[in-house]
Order: structure tokens, then sequence, then C-alpha cells
């Protein structure tokens, strides 16, 4: 890892704010010295890099493109190598492609890599074979191994995913040059643990931007008005993104437009919507309206992936596509209703052939049991998320 001089010169006030779904290891012999050596890394992603997102993101905001995020639902740090980025990114290009021939209008793309390493659980333990232990949160945390030494929060695992994340990058960028005329992949994920994401915050020359990526979201778990999280976004330049569920109240969705994006700048916020098939055709509308009547121009996804979750007889997580493909043609409806821009999908999607949801070619929940190597949440197979695009746009 090597030295930057480009620091944030002040502290952020978000530092002073409480937060959730954050590790357990600040009394871990080595945080300071991680917490040390990531505020004196090199950027991850550069302000160039960020502010062309930006830009792009502004013409889905306008109407002009759409934008496809896809990837892992928890990366793994041994996926960090040059073959197996090129097989996301392939997965990702060939869907982006089948996506612009549908809506015959650019598709931006953002993988879910390069920094997908922590998640929120609903619950700090699980149940292994009987044996309870601490949640997996994902590498950055712990590891996915079900034993209690496995399981310790460890903060030396921050640099192990910030090599990771610069091994990922290094060999995304060879795949910018061999194919200038789609822009990006860039990447995204969800910027969920502090420690991590306010150490690679840097001055640029228009603010402070977010080096660890180049569009952070924060999750339906973490978007509090008055939390860290909420707080950390809105102090950065780069696009960024905040998922509501079914619960959030249009004036909460204003409120956070007003955090996140006071200026009303186009692109500068995306709304990820993850509300489930059942609850969609009520919650969505009022919600569209009341962020519209405000004046912001966000550019609107839909995970359908998030919100349509369930377990099988044996207690194992799945999804149903035709749910997904029904949220996600509901969300679609709505906001064309609206005489506003479907502005594209965020979806969970394996480079491989698994058989974690059901539906397309993984027939019933007997036939999860053939390649079911999610981390964390159930994914799409590359044939499912095709046939959910085909259907929905």
């Amino acid at each position: 890892m090597q030295p930057t001089t480009s620091l944030t010169a002040n502290p952020l006030t978000w530092d002073s704010l409480p937060a959730v779904q954050q590790p357990n290891w600040h009394d871990h012999s080595e945080y300071r010295r991680v917490s040390m050596e990531l505020a004196a890394a090199r950027p991850l992603v550069t302000e160039s890099e960020v502010g062309a997102a930006a830009r792009a993101l502004a013409e889905v905001a306008a109407g002009d493109a759409r934008a496809l995020q896809i990837g892992d639902c928890a990366e793994s740090f041994a996926d960090a190598y040059a073959p197996r980025t090129a097989a996301k990114v392939a997965v990702l290009n060939d869907l982006a492609d089948r996506f612009t021939k549908r809506v015959d209008q650019e598709v931006l793309r953002f993988g879910r890599m390069a920094g997908q390493y922590a998640k929120p659980r609903s619950s700090p333990f699980e149940v292994v074979s009987g044996v309870e232990l601490p949640a997996y949160r994902g590498d950055m945390v712990n590891a996915a191994a079900p034993n209690v030494f496995s399981r310790q929060h460890d903060p030396r695992r921050m640099l192990r995913g910030y090599e990771a994340s610069a091994d990922i990058l290094a060999d995304l960028r060879t795949h910018w040059d061999k194919d200038a005329a789609r822009r990006g992949p860039w990447v995204a994920h969800e910027a969920l643990l502090l420690d991590y994401e306010g150490a690679l915050v840097r001055s640029g020359r228009s603010g402070d931007y977010l080096s660890s990526t180049h569009f952070p979201w924060i999750g339906e778990r973490t978007r509090q008005l008055d939390h860290a999280h909420v707080a950390l976004l809105a102090s950065v330049t780069n696009p960024v993104g905040c998922k509501i569920g079914p619960t959030v109240s249009p004036a909460e969705v204003v409120e956070l437009c007003e955090l996140l994006d006071p200026e009303r700048t186009p692109g500068r916020l995306t709304l990820i919507v993850r509300m489930g098939v059942a609850a969609i055709a009520e919650a969505l509308p009022p919600i569209v309206h009341a962020v519209r009547r405000a004046g912001h121009l966000v550019v609107w996804l839909n995970d359908p992936c998030h919100g349509n979750t369930v377990k099988t007889d044996c207690g194992r997580k799945t999804r149903l596509l035709g749910d997904m493909i029904n949220e996600a043609t509901l969300f679609r409806n709505i906001l064309e209703s609206a005489h506003l821009h479907a502005g594209g999908l965020h979806l969970e999607v394996a480079a491989d052939d698994v058989t974690e949801c059901i539906g397309g070619s993984v027939a019933d929940a007997r036939a999860l049991g053939e390649r079911y190597e999610s981390l964390c949440d159930p994914r799409l197979n590359p044939d499912q998320a095709a046939e959910l695009i085909d259907t929905v746009f």
C-alpha cells in the first residue's frame, strides 16, 4: 500500500453521530494501526472517474440513458484476480448490451464489485448446524467459516479489502481501454463500514470525495436521517444512492433528498426502490409524487431482489424470479404513469450458472442445492437476469 499526501484536511461531522451495523473491533490491538494505514493510502478511484460517473448518471436522471447495476450479494476476497474480474465484467456487459437493445438507449454499467465486502445483518447471531455463532458480516469484517474464531471481528481485514479492491480496479481499467465505446463499467458498493469509508475520504478540486468507489450507496437499515451514514454521503461529491423500502414515508424520503441532494443536482442522488412485490403498488406512488413536487431530479432504480427474499421449508433463503419480474414491472409502470423515467435495475447477479433463485433455469426448490454458492443472499444467474430484463423492458 503506497502513501499519499492528498488527505482530507478537516474532520467530518459524521464522525460524532450514531451509527448502526458497525463491527465490534475498536478494542482490537491492531485497530489504530489499520486506521492510520488506511488514512495514508492512495485513493482507489480518482476524482475524474467519479466525475465521469456523476455526469453519466445525470443523463439517466434526464431520461436520456438507463443504468444497470449488478454483482454479488457479498464479494469474496478469493475472487480478486484477473480472470474472475473479466468473467464478472463479461456478464455485466452482456446484460447491459441486452438491455440497450430493449430500450434503444445507452445503458450505463455499474458493478457491485471492488468493495462489496460488508453486509448489514438482521441479527448479530445465526445458528449453524445447531451452534449459535456471530453472524457473517462480509469478508471485510469476519470470515464465513462456521466457527467462533473465524467469526471474530478483525479490523486487519479492512486492509485486505483495500488491497483486493485495488487489484480488481487495476484489472477493471484494462477493460475500459479495450472497449472505449462503452462508458464504464464503474464500481459501486454499500458504504457500510464507517471506519473504512471515512478513512478513504480525500480532498479534491471540487470538495471531499469518497475514494473507495465511484458510486456509494446506503441501505434500508442505515438511512436514518440523523445518523452517520447519511451525513457521510452528504459530505462527499460522489453520486450517491439510498435504498428505500416499503415502510418509509414520503416525508422521510423528501428529507433524505434534502440532505443528500440539497442543490437538486440531476443525477446526484439515486433512489433504489426495494419494496417487494406485495408492497410496491401502494407504497411507491406517493413517494414518487412527493419527490417530484420537491424538485429533486433523482435517478430511479429498482432492486427487485431484496424485498422478495423467502425461505424454503428447509430454511434456505431464496427468491422467486416471477416475484422479481412482477415488482420490476410494477416499478416501471408506476414511474411511467407519473411521466417519469424508470432509470434501470439494481440486481444481485452471479457470474456463474448458480442455482440460488427459483424460476427460469431453476425449476423448483429441489434444484437449489445443485450450485448454491452465495456467501449471504441468493443471486440470479445470468440466464435468469436476462429473462428479467427481457420481460420488464
